[in-house]
């Protein structure tokens, strides 16, 4: 059986590594081609439907929705492709509506779809230590399975599709809050003399802290005291799509979003200020200051 990969980026690369390691024959397409070369086992085909037509399942790790669109339905797209007997798995962050809407395309066109946004970043995407959140029919899951089970930790089938979708926005969120909350309580700490390298050395050891900020904690110190933004995990550009993706769920479905609406509204204005290829942890601090932050 060979596996098809649409998107071979940030995420989409080391989880192609992995999979060739781990023994899977690989079918590869990427907008720019030379980022797919080297990888063992592989092949890289012309289009996303040329991807479909030589693999059995596929799976499609693209950026934004645009790119979506384009790979599954513009010129030499997914939806092109005979999908009978053919499962594609969507790893992308987007909305509900976006990837109930792809489940009837790819339907139509006789395939299976799960939808199965990871959480993590490149680490474990390269180790195979992803968190998997599924939204499918029973039977596509099924079919899915053991794939996925190759690329994550934990793989977990929440319900139809859509529900996938709407448990990756929940888990961001709260890692959003995060950084600007911890660039506010650095203020406070400032305010006073504290020294920044000791208050994020408090702050990171503090019961308030989360998984990610010893490993964070550093490059923020950098930027505020250096004014260097260091290497990017996930974008503030990235960071905003999805906290708007959260904003637009949580209209629809009437829940509470005046705390990520604030925090969107402050990485807003960060990005405009020249910090969107910045990694998203480095929005607590801009405008503290530093060498590099502006007000």
């Amino acid at each position: 059986m060979a596996t098809g990969i649409v998107g071979i980026g940030n995420m989409g690369r080391p989880i192609a590594e992995h999979l060739s390691e781990v023994g899977e024959t690989l079918v590869l397409w990427n907008r720019s081609p030379e980022k797919a070369q080297g990888i063992p086992n592989s092949t890289i085909a012309a289009t996303p439907r040329a991807v479909a037509e030589g693999s059995d399942i596929i799976l499609s790790i693209l950026a934004n929705d645009a790119a979506l669109q384009a790979a599954y339905h513009g010129p030499g797209g997914l939806l092109e492709a005979d999908l009978t007997g053919k499962i594609i798995v969507e790893l992308c962050t987007t909305s509900p509506q976006t990837v109930e809407a792809l489940e009837k395309a790819v339907v139509a066109r006789g395939g299976l779809f799960v939808e199965c946004p990871v959480s993590g970043n490149v680490v474990p995407a390269r180790s195979g230590q992803l968190m998997g959140l599924v939204g499918a029919s029973q039977a596509a899951f099924d079919s899915a399975k053991p794939l996925l089970s190759k690329m994550t930790r934990r793989l977990e089938h929440l319900g139809p599709v859509g529900a996938g979708a709407a448990m990756k926005l929940a888990v961001n969120l709260p890692l959003m809050v995060y950084w600007s909350a911890l660039g506010e309580a650095l203020g406070l700490a400032l305010s006073k003399g504290v020294d920044p390298s000791l208050a994020l050395d408090i702050l990171g050891d503090s019961s308030g802290a989360i998984g990610a900020a010893k490993k964070r904690i550093p490059p923020i110190h950098d930027m505020l005291v250096k004014g260097d933004p260091g290497s990017v995990s996930f974008t503030l550009t990235n960071a905003i799509k999805d906290m708007k993706l959260m904003t637009d769920l949580a209209e629809v479905s009437g829940s509470p979003n005046g705390v990520i609406s604030a925090v969107l509204a402050k990485a807003e204005v960060a990005a405009a200020g020249g910090w969107e290829a910045f990694d998203n942890s480095l929005v607590g601090v801009y405008g503290q200051g530093s060498k590099g932050a502006k007000a």
